[in-house]
């Protein structure tokens, strides 16, 4: 694809993915407690998960990030975001039914399930700011 007389760069994935949260000791312990995520950094306005392979998952405190923060590397912008969202978490095939038994014996109702034409597997729940998590494995999209 281009743009114009000049070729468009390309893009090798999605590195960060970030949610506003109200409360981020109680989201922390969803993400820490129940998803078994490990925070890399973290601090009072938000907690950075690996997410797998060059994947971040992002908690911000919800109005923690209207301003510019400076750091010695630079500046980042600020940002914010309300309502719930949704993002996909990869998980082997094999592992769905694991998956479904440890949340519920977590209490974490499932509100969906999807076997997909592609042979993956998509198990929908909350967390505790009522984003929409996947839990997904491959066939679900022709890329993965």
């Amino acid at each position: 694809m281009t743009a114009g007389p000049n070729p468009v760069p390309p893009i090798s994935g999605v590195v960060e993915t970030g949610l506003y949260v109200d409360d981020l000791a109680r989201a922390r312990a969803f993400y820490e407690g129940v998803l078994g995520l490990k925070p890399m950094v973290a601090d009072g306005r938000f907690c950075a998960y690996d997410a797998g392979p060059g994947s971040v998952l992002l908690l911000f405190l919800r109005g923690a990030t209207l301003d510019p923060v400076t750091i010695a590397e630079g500046t980042i912008p600020p940002h914010d975001g309300h309502g719930p969202l949704h993002y996909a978490l990869a998980i082997p095939a094999t592992s769905v039914e694991q998956w479904r038994q440890h949340l519920e014996l977590q209490g974490v109702a499932i509100e969906g399930r999807v076997d997909w034409k592609g042979g993956g597997v998509s198990l929908y729940f909350r967390d505790p700011d009522q984003h929409l998590v996947e839990l997904a494995t491959p066939g679900l999209w022709p890329n993965y």
